[in-house]
């Protein structure tokens, strides 16, 4: 009989053990958390660490290649619904978040960190949440005569031949063009679009490679990301950021922020709004903020580097992204025949 207890008892403690290693997420500060990261690895990583060192949570990260930049995880992500295997969406964008939600992959997390985040960088019912932005910026050539203050710089015959643009069917200028869609109606920004073609605009490979045609002076100006001109900036390159359409009846310069996402059905849902709690502090901004990407802090009164305005200082383009993604997909045909793929 005693032989029969220890055997039941040592039967129920395998078990009892057996449960509690499978269960979702350990006891505070323990277990995993699995993210998906679509921010560059060299500014994402150190973060990601950092939250690991503070909490025991081990962090399983997948990085975008350069190759497969923002679609990779975004592509894998949309395989695996049915069997999730991330637990958090990390983008450098809020477009794909937006997609995310659109598809039933993203769930709903309003975290106490969100408060203080500007309403416009955030889904209403909070199926992602905007941090540490860029600012669609124009960089100028220190020579240039005239300064442009305005996107609508690109259609002034005073740029003609002198501004440079990057391709607009990838990136950041694709997220811009769909904007200026969802702001001023197709029949205006088609308009625009062919304004640009007669002022001979010139089509780059990326924001980056826009950035280095100023500084070398075969262009004079152009719209990229902030990251790019204030990167090029410390690097003693003859350029200078100006943000544009400030004026009190403009309509404001695009702010991009990075965008966290909780995944549907993710197995360690804890460990995951921890993390997210964790992006989405000011002690994460302000350390983007001081890295050399030089992200702008969503969060009011958190210190920013001198190369960026603090994002109260900014006029923001109002948009709401969930449109601006709906309004890429629908213009990528007219910006191929555009670009003349």
């Amino acid at each position: 009989m005693k032989q029969v207890i220890r055997t039941l008892f040592i039967i129920v403690l395998a078990a009892a053990m057996w449960v509690a290693g499978c269960r979702k997420d350990g006891p505070s500060g323990a277990g995993e958390v699995v993210v998906y990261v679509s921010e560059d690895q060299v500014f994402s990583e150190p973060i990601l660490k950092d939250f690991e060192s503070q909490t025991g949570i081990k962090v399983k990260a997948v990085y975008d290649t350069e190759e497969t930049k923002s679609t990779g995880v975004m592509m894998r992500l949309i395989s695996e619904k049915n069997n999730p295997l991330a637990d958090v969406f990390w983008a450098n964008e809020p477009i794909r978040a937006e997609a995310l939600k659109q598809k039933g992959i993203a769930a709903p997390y309003k975290s106490p960190n969100a408060l203080e985040i500007p309403d416009i960088h955030k889904d209403p019912e909070y199926y992602w949440t905007g941090f540490s932005a860029r600012a669609r910026v124009f960089v100028v050539n220190k020579k240039a005569e005239n300064k442009p203050n305005s996107i609508l710089a690109y259609t002034d015959p005073r740029w003609k031949g002198k501004g440079v643009i990057a391709n607009p069917l990838f990136g950041t200028t694709t997220v811009e063009i769909a904007a200026l869609f969802t702001l001023w109606g197709d029949a205006r920004a088609k308009a625009f679009m062919e304004d640009m073609k007669k002022n001979d605009v010139g089509i780059s490979t990326s924001n980056g490679e826009s950035t280095d045609f100023v500084a070398s002076g075969q262009y004079e100006f152009s719209l990229v990301d902030s990251d790019d001109a204030v990167s090029r900036i410390r690097q003693g390159k003859s350029i200078e950021m100006v943000y544009p359409d400030q004026g009190e009846n403009d309509s404001g310069c695009l702010i991009v922020p990075n965008a966290v996402v909780l995944i549907n059905g993710a197995r360690h849902p804890d460990n995951a709004r921890k993390l997210i709690d964790y992006l989405l502090s000011k002690e994460t901004e302000r350390k983007l903020a001081f890295a050399d990407c030089a992200q702008i802090p969503l969060h009011p009164g958190v210190e920013t580097p001198s190369e960026v305005k603090p994002i109260e200082e900014i006029k923001a383009m109002n948009i709401n992204y969930g449109q601006v993604a709906g309004k890429m997909e629908e213009i990528q045909q007219y910006l191929k025949q555009w670009v003349g793929y």
